[in-house]
């Protein structure tokens, strides 16, 4: 289902987008070895609870939340959502939340990690599921706002 809704989000933007199954994506290293890319190119997504919002940042598969940054950023100190919340809080499960067709209020962020990337590979709804798009369009077809929550 929640695939489905990745396909509808890009139907609606009339934006043409390829679902990429692969058989076992369930780590950023799976993924890009499924893919044949560098950890780097996984755009992976994290969800986290902000006071009383649901936000996900999106970053390059080899890039760590600084906590420091995170608290100077959101003024809250890093809190990911539980795995059992996942699904309910973002509508998508575990290993398959992106940055696209996720429940209404889901507030979205890209980290800087991802900015000198060409193309980056995220989830699309399921685990075993991708798409290969550029940072600018996934910037542009979504909601979401630059912040650097990483470390460098």
């Amino acid at each position: 289902m929640s695939k489905l809704n990745v396909i509808e989000f890009f139907k609606n933007k009339n934006f043409d987008i390829d679902i990429i199954e692969m058989e076992d994506s369930s780590t950023v290293v799976k993924a890009a070895d499924s893919l044949g890319v560098k950890t780097n190119d996984i755009a992976k997504t994290l969800a986290f609870h902000v006071n009383n919002d649901i936000i996900v940042i999106v970053m390059s598969g080899d890039a760590r939340v600084d906590n420091k940054k995170f608290k100077e950023r959101f003024n809250v100190k890093t809190k990911m959502i539980s795995f059992e919340d996942v699904e309910e809080a973002t509508g998508h499960p575990v290993g398959g939340v992106c940055p696209f067709g996720l429940k209404d209020g889901v507030k979205i962020y890209l980290d800087i990690s991802l900015k000198d990337l060409e193309h980056v590979y995220p989830a699309a709804g399921e685990f075993n599921c991708a798409l290969k798009i550029t940072p600018l369009d996934m910037k542009n077809l979504t909601t979401a706002t630059w912040v650097d929550v990483s470390k460098t």
